[in-house]
């Protein structure tokens, strides 16, 4: 009797309760990759959600579906062993338009996963995602999530929490977080690379956010900030993670139309992909560890990058603050340059970077301000000779304003270190540069700066 009153109890108080699981199976899902299980995966998620919240399981076995749409209290949990196959057929994808105003928004989207103005939304377990994302072949330029499925997508969502799972092989970015609430991802193992545009996270937009213990290897960018609303990104904290990229490590851009406060990155080891057979973007040792960019208006601020381990990249360190002001809707103009002010980078250890030399640089009338770069050993292919100076030299004297900010945009800089343009108040403290192969060029090279 004791017993009963305390298991009462507990359960009054919300102790020891555990949300009701609604199995897949029950409701028609099938172990069969040749055979749809979308309706009834989806039907059982209608259901939890209708019954108040709870878990929707995807028990051990392999399930082909299109299109899943999340509900608010709804816990997709993939059980170890359990993998959720994409379809590799277009049309069992149903295209989505968010009411949300942003550069990914202005036409339909096609995503394996997909959550709009849903809260308590969890995605967990030690199951598999896999969107078999090379069925899917890059039509035009700009033809990502339309012909080429995301694998999550979430927007305007508040209190996100995917962990654990394994995300494999996006037909376009993995996991896209558009102006969202409080979002928590953590111990998440991501491999896409197969396919055009395969970034590993995008964080877009979004306040409150906490990612942790993310291993990922990506064609494209690894973890990404963009900004492609006049929403910021704020107040970030991202940790403890291992990435491999062809691309750019860790990146706060391209877009950048609010821009990025309050973010704190630190505890990252960036190194090349064990799997080097293929190649889509960047470059093989990848472009970028670390590119901070304002490039569509926008601001940069109070940015704090720490305790970064890098091996290889291209130009390691590059931060830009640049004109191309493209809207994030139709017929848009922006006519503010933006601003960078307040960046720290510490403790950065970079070895077997490319020869190329890492670069700040704003644009006349616009410099880059308030930057501090301390503790930092970078260790370079060098190789650059005297006889090259002249022509490197004709080469960065275009501004390249309006172009597409990449850190590779110059090729080799002046500096074989750090080539500063535009700045204002930059410093540097401990900062060491040494070449495998001797090299002409000094460490330091500066033009217009105060």
């Amino acid at each position: 009797m004791r017993k009963l009153f305390l298991l009462v109890l507990m359960m009054m108080m919300g102790i020891g309760a555990r949300s009701k699981d609604y199995n897949i199976l029950d409701y028609g899902a099938v172990r069969d990759t040749a055979r749809l299980s979308t309706a009834a995966i989806q039907k059982a998620i209608d259901q939890c959600a209708g019954d108040g919240g709870g878990r929707v399981l995807v028990p051990a076995g392999d399930f082909k579906t299109g299109t899943l749409v999340l509900r608010s209290r709804v816990n997709l949990h993939l059980s170890m062993g359990a993998t959720l196959y994409g379809s590799t057929t277009l049309s069992d994808y149903r295209p989505m338009k968010s009411d949300y105003v942003s550069l990914r928004t202005q036409t339909e989207t096609v995503q394996l996963i997909y959550a709009d103005h849903a809260d308590n939304v969890v995605i967990d377990g030690h199951g598999v995602i896999d969107g078999r994302g090379r069925a899917f072949p890059k039509l035009s330029w700009n033809d990502e999530g339309i012909t080429r499925p995301h694998l999550l997508r979430f927007i305007q969502c508040r209190d996100v929490v995917v962990k654990d799972v394994t995300l494999r092989n996006s037909g376009c970015w993995m996991q896209h977080y558009l102006a969202c609430d409080r979002v928590r991802i953590e111990g998440i193992v991501v491999f896409n690379r197969n396919n055009y545009n395969n970034d590993a996270l995008d964080i877009d937009g979004c306040h409150d956010v906490v990612v942790r213990g993310m291993i990922a290897d990506s064609d494209d960018d690894a973890i990404t900030l963009k900004s492609t609303s006049p929403r910021l990104c704020e107040n970030v904290r991202i940790a403890d993670c291992v990435v491999s990229s062809h691309c750019n490590a860790i990146k706060l851009g391209t877009e950048t139309n609010g821009g990025f406060r309050n973010i704190n990155i630190s505890g990252i080891v960036v190194k090349p992909s064990e799997d080097q057979r293929e190649k889509f973007f960047g470059q093989w040792i990848g472009s970028s560890a670390i590119s901070l960019e304002i490039v569509d208006g926008g601001v940069l601020q109070n940015v704090n990058v720490s305790d970064i381990t890098v091996e290889g990249t291209e130009s390691p360190i590059f931060v830009r603050l640049g004109n191309r002001g493209r809207g994030y809707k139709d017929g848009q103009v922006i006519a503010d340059v933006g601003m960078i002010d307040g960046v720290h980078l510490d403790n950065i250890q970079i070895h077997n970077a490319g020869s190329m030399g890492c670069s700040i640089t704003g644009l006349p009338g616009h410099p880059v301000r308030n930057v501090w770069l301390s503790n930092i050993s970078l260790h370079q292919k060098g190789g650059v000779a005297a006889s090259d100076l002249q022509e490197i030299e004709k080469t960065v004297a275009d501004e390249k304003e309006k172009e597409y900010p990449e850190a590779t945009m110059w090729g080799n800089l002046p500096a074989k270190g750090f080539y500063v343009r535009h700045a204002q108040n930059v410093g540097f403290d401990k900062v060491r540069v040494t070449t495998v192969f001797p090299d002409a060029r000094p460490d330091f090279v500066r033009v217009d700066v105060e």
